[in-house]
């Protein structure tokens, strides 16, 4: 029990050292001292945050099962920091223009200030982030049981859950003191930055101690150590292509959704030039952190037993050589990890509750009036301590049922995809205007079950909470509806197999939900202040002074910040005004200081809308109405050229159809026409057959009938004639009408032309009137 009394005191010790030195960082920013507090240097340090006990225990455990597959968790990182530079520095300074306290903020800032948004956003990464959390907790726990199998002296190791439990609570008062010690106005956190850079040192220092001694100590230099590492099982392993490289995009995606990575990138930033520094400084960390897995995994395959576990090489390599100095280094690195892990995640957690489930459910609850509210500030106190706690309690409960015997790196990429499902909301939110909320809404909940379902209830272990028969034969018996099998995709590793159906439904639903639905003012304008923030926009939008009582607004402040740091506010913005006394004008400028002061204790949204009971109302950016007016211009002109193309083609239906109605009259005209005329011209043609034939079989006919009947054939070739020429005027056809010859005659001449052209005697017929 020496051991770990040992390792008790050193935890205390390493956390007071931690209080002390966020202490004297938050005095000193607040004393306006401490330039160093604002170093580049920090700010990238501050992002190691992003190697956890994972990467310290755990990347040595992946290399040891799975060859330089663990790369993949450094590179991703590694390319967003050098190539997609751009797009952390948009999302800076959006953050800062916006007043942004959280991913779900920035999330439901951008699709119109939508709590419901905010709410599913944070329910979302409480949930993703507790398989992390457990991680945390598992590496504390085997690290303490690491440190009891070496100690002679103890006889009964200690429970591995009750360790876990100790360890919970421990991190959960750690977390509670450390990080809710008052509520920042800015929600920038001097003290906890400064600690997070420091325990960076720490945990770099320890593994490259480790690293230094297992290459030179146990491996006789780097030269036996690489020929230690050319026989290992390592250098057989092969990655798949399709895993390293969705490994790869996995962790980018993670890199740039994670509630903590958000918290000290974008909220905790005070300059987007430290992006400069950081886009080659952190890479190098990377680096450093990764330059000894390697030989650590190859000399631990050599010379721990077969059965021993490789997330613990870090730490039971020195404890087997005796060297229980640099094991509680080793440990305290571990230990450094995994509690900074817990602080910045559980703060960054703790807030995305508090400002967009707790304070929108209080203010609700009080009536929406803040001045006849009780202390704002103990219930936004409250409510993230509370929230702190049941976020690491949520983490234990998820180490407690998935057995805890996961390795490391497992558990880790199940929270990777789980929390990667804000990609496409986000990035769509960055750079496409015409993405909406019920867009973002549907690839939210289409990701997010999906990846419960594929992964994060299966990684508790069949019959946990998924039953063996739908993991085995799918949901409802339908084989293709099985979890690791999704739509008959089998045979691929079950990681790849969730990224894959999760993000690639996630944003089709995004991208057709978002283009079925029309965006709301609000959204619009939303909409192009966050995709043209570095072309017109500089602030989000000013406030209507003029309207506001500066007593309500002193009596709502000190319940939120406290009377005397209300007071203080209140009196300084006074004196800058010219006034004496407690009370300024309320004015534009000091509306906006005091809601930037407030979004940093209750969320942007909150204090916007406390504000605005009081005031009345805010106004937007002449630059941000002219871009909406612009869209909405352009819209209108798509618009009314499509309404004139389907004028125009309505038009030219309509003229093909009335063109079609006078064919088909023309071909029934032609059709009469034509019967009438062939019966017009049988009776001349038969007229002039008959004669002819008279003519040339009758000999020795007189001079008079040969002149009357060539008469007739004369008469009837004419009326031939006449009735061809109209056969041939093709505009009598398409005009529809016949043009008559209309002359003058009596009736009895042409009955008598009638009747001699059959060849009758003429004038015996009789007309009767």
């Amino acid at each position: 029990m020496t051991t770990l009394n040992l390792l008790v005191l050193v935890c205390v010790l390493y956390v007071t050292f931690l209080f002390a030195v966020a202490f004297g960082a938050d005095r000193a920013a607040r004393m306006g001292r401490g330039r160093w507090l604002h170093s580049p240097l920090v700010y990238t340090l501050s992002l190691s945050i992003y190697c956890t006990a994972w990467t310290f225990y755990g990347a040595v455990g992946f290399a040891a099962r799975s060859g330089l597959e663990f790369v993949t968790i450094y590179l991703g990182p590694t390319l967003v920091m050098i190539g997609w530079w751009w797009i952390l520095r948009k999302m800076v300074r959006i953050g800062r223009s916006q007043r942004i306290t959280s991913i779900a903020d920035m999330i439901s800032s951008r699709y119109g200030k939508s709590n419901t948004l905010a709410v599913f956003v944070t329910l979302i990464a409480v949930i993703g982030t507790t398989p992390y959390i457990a991680l945390q907790l598992q590496s504390v726990t085997l690290s303490f049981a690491a440190f009891s199998e070496a100690d002679p002296t103890l006889t009964t190791a200690p429970n591995l859950q009750s360790t876990a439990l100790f360890v919970a609570i421990g991190l959960t008062v750690f977390t509670i003191l450390f990080g809710t010690r008052n509520v920042d106005a800015n929600e920038r956190h001097h003290g906890v930055v400064m600690a997070i850079a420091l325990e960076a040192v720490v945990k770099l220092f320890a593994l490259m101690a480790v690293g230094v001694f297992v290459v030179w100590g146990l491996g006789d230099g780097i030269g036996n150590t690489l020929r230690v590492i050319d026989a290992s099982k390592i250098a057989e392993w092969e990655v798949p292509g399709s895993r390293w490289a969705g490994l790869t995009m996995l962790s980018a995606a993670a890199f740039l959704c994670l509630p903590r990575i958000f918290q000290v990138m974008v909220v905790e930033n005070e300059d987007e030039g430290h992006l400069r520094t950081a886009t080659w400084a952190f890479p190098t960390y990377l680096m450093l952190m990764s330059l000894f897995v390697v030989p650590i995994a190859a000399v631990g395959l050599e010379q721990m037993p077969t059965d021993a576990n490789p997330d613990l090489f870090v730490l039971t390599l020195p404890l087997l050589a005796g060297e229980d100095g640099l094991a509680i280094l080793s440990f305290l690195g571990g230990f450094s990890s995994a509690t900074s892990m817990v602080i910045v995640a559980a703060i960054a957690l703790s807030t995305m509750v508090s400002n967009h489930i707790v304070m929108p459910i209080w203010l609700r609850l009080t009536g929406g009036t803040a001045m006849i509210a009780g202390d704002v500030r103990g219930v936004a106190l409250l409510a993230r301590r509370l929230s702190i706690a049941g976020v690491v309690m949520l983490g234990y409960l998820y180490f407690h049922f998935s057995g805890a015997g996961t390795a490391l790196a497992a558990i880790g990429l199940v929270s990777f995809v789980g929390l990667s499902q804000f990609l496409p909301a986000l990035m769509g939110g960055l750079f496409w205007r015409g993405a909406t909320r019920t867009g973002a809404l549907a690839g939210l909940t289409v990701g997010f079950v999906l990846w419960l379902y594929c992964l994060f209830l299966p990684s508790f272990g069949p019959g946990v909470l998924l039953p063996v028969s739908v993991i085995e034969d799918g949901l409802l018996g339908l084989s293709w509806l099985r979890p690791q099998a999704l739509f008959g995709a089998e045979g691929m590793d079950k990681v790849v197999h969730a990224v894959m159906w999760a993000m690639l439904l996630n944003t089709s639903a995004f991208i057709t939900v978002s283009l079925l639905t029309f965006p709301k003012p609000v959204e619009r304008l939303q909409g192009a202040q966050f995709v043209n923030v570095f072309d017109h926009s500089s602030r989000p939008g000013t406030w209507s002074g003029g309207l506001a009582q500066s007593e309500d607004l002193l009596i709502m402040t000190q319940r939120i910040m406290g009377a005397a740091d209300a007071q203080a506010l209140f009196s300084n913005m006074a004196r800058k005004q010219g006034l004496t006394g407690y009370l300024p004008e309320p004015s534009t400028e000091f509306l906006e200081v005091l809601e930037r002061e407030l979004s940093g204790s209750v969320g942007a949204a909150t204090a916007h809308a406390m504000i605005s009971q009081i005031v009345g109302r805010a106004t937007v950016s002449v630059e941000d109405l002219l871009a909406v007016a612009d869209e909405t211009a352009q819209i209108m002109e798509y618009s009314s050229k499509l309404e004139a193309k389907s004028a125009e083609q309505a038009r030219t239906a309509r003229q093909l159809r009335e063109a079609n109605d006078k064919l088909t009259k023309l071909s029934v005209q032609k059709d009469s026409f034509l019967s009438q005329v062939s019966h017009e011209l049988r009776t001349p043609m038969t007229s002039i057959r008959a004669f002819s034939e008279i003519l040339r079989d009758t000999g020795g006919m007189n001079a008079s009938d040969q002149q009357k009947y060539s008469s007739i054939i004369y008469d009837e070739s004419l009326r031939l004639t006449r009735l061809l020429d109209d056969l041939l005027d093709l505009s009598v056809l398409e005009s529809g009408q016949v043009t008559l010859n209309m002359q003058l005659g009596l009736v009895s001449e042409m009955l008598d032309r009638a009747v001699a052209a059959t060849g009758g005697a003429t004038g015996g017929i009789q007309n009767r009137a």
